[in-house]
């Protein structure tokens, strides 16, 4: 048989092959879209449904509670805390751990890790141990008149704990890829090591930074489980907005419950569209900044 003839006669096959992958592919996109549909968008649509159940008014009005008012300042405070130090921490270390080579540093890799493995509730436990009443240093503490444990302390303590790994780990693969040449380059220039941060290393990782930050921050205002533990549910004075909604609801007054739950909900969003946005961004970065332009930086 001439290769012409097996040409022709594997048409038909390719042809069949290709409706096949097709209405595979369509067969998978619909399964996708309905498992988002039915997990993701009618959960997010039954937040807002049930906030506005009774009127806009209604809905407003809980925000006007002074304990609403409070969970929310107390929910901003412990991020605007969490997020600088988790910053000042990934930045730290990544950069140790990509740049430079140091007894410990898997070990220090496996601790960044820990609260990924780590129950969040486990992990307010860990800092009752320490801190409560009949902890390690709880004698020590109320010696000195410093709560720790049911108080914004512990709050931010639980906080910082379960969200460090965020701005570390976006960081780390990120600034092992760029390699260290063009620090060495700066440096062999005459340049000083802020300088050299500020100049060269910040604009690499702008983007993985500010992405990291984002999801940082997003965890940070929805932790629930160590907070729980460590926050004793005082009203009006620990409650952040997820343990304020827990309680909302256990009193039946859904309509604030949800109100307060939407907050959250439209931090989600913000957050996804910024998490999609940077990404698009980051994505696109290499291809405006080739290596050599990046050599070509002023120092």
């Amino acid at each position: 048989m001439s290769m012409q003839n097996a040409a022709i006669l594997s048409k038909p096959n390719a042809a069949r092959a290709i409706g096949d992958s097709r209405g595979v592919r369509w067969v998978l996109t619909g399964v996708a879209l309905a498992f988002l549909g039915l997990f993701l968008f009618v959960p997010l649509v039954a937040v807002f449904v049930e906030a506005l159940k009774k009127g806009l008014w209604a809905y407003l009005q809980s925000f006007s509670d002074p304990d609403a008012r409070a969970a929310i300042g107390l929910t901003l405070t412990t991020a605007g805390i969490a997020v600088p130090l988790n910053l000042i921490f990934g930045v730290a270390a990544a950069w140790a751990i990509a740049k430079f080579d140091f007894k410990g540093k898997s070990v220090l890799t496996t601790l960044i890790d820990l609260p990924f493995a780590v129950s969040p509730v486990i992990s307010g436990l860990i800092f009752v141990l320490i801190f409560g009443l009949h902890g390690w240093a709880g004698a020590w503490l109320a010696e000195h008149n410093i709560k720790v444990i049911f108080a914004v302390p512990g709050i931010v303590l639980a906080t910082v704990f379960v969200t460090f790994p965020f701005v570390a780990r976006e960081l780390i693969p990120l600034m092992q890829s760029q390699g260290t040449e063009e620090e060495q380059a700066a440096l062999v220039l005459g340049a000083s090591g802020w300088r050299m941060f500020t100049r060269i290393t910040l604009p690499n990782i702008k983007w993985g930074l500010l992405y990291g930050v984002i999801l940082c921050n997003a965890r940070a205002m929805g932790e629930f489980g160590a907070v729980s533990v460590v926050s004793g549910h005082i009203r009006g004075q620990t409650n952040t907005i997820p343990l304020y909604v827990e309680i909302l609801y256990n009193e039946y007054n859904f309509v604030a419950a949800f109100a307060m739950a939407s907050l959250l909900t439209m931090l989600a969003l913000v957050t996804l569209a910024a998490k999609s946005a940077i990404e698009w961004k980051f994505a696109d970065e290499p291809s405006k900044c080739s290596g050599t332009q990046r050599e070509d930086r002023r120092i």
